[in-house]
């Protein structure tokens, strides 16, 4: 199955955090926060202005972003789990290649 979002919304998946801190102590399940980090799925074609004009999205499928730990809505596509959310839910995209621990 294929699911487009509409207008300005995103599908995110989850990128998810580390296991370890950084001195090797191990953090269990219960103790994690649900991570804010997430790959873009796929994107809306954008949002009408008030002139009636489509206005694309900055995001595309593929860019890393960080969200609000409150933001969007969890669904189940096709047995993964994934957010839903609006462009406006976003608080940036990260560019660049991950720091090497």
């Amino acid at each position: 199955m294929s699911f487009r979002p509409l207008h300005d919304r995103v599908v995110v998946r989850r990128i998810e955090a580390e296991q370890k801190t950084k001195g090797g102590i191990i953090i269990p399940d219960t103790a994690q926060e649900k991570p804010v980090e997430g790959e873009i799925v796929a994107a809306g074609p954008g949002a009408r202005d008030e002139q009636g004009e489509l206005r694309a999205l900055d995001v595309k499928a593929g860019d890393r972003v960080l969200f609000g730990k409150w933001s969007g809505t969890e669904v189940k596509i096709d047995g993964e789990d994934l957010m839903i959310m609006k462009e406006s839910d976003l608080l940036g995209v990260i560019t660049g290649s991950p720091k090497a621990a």
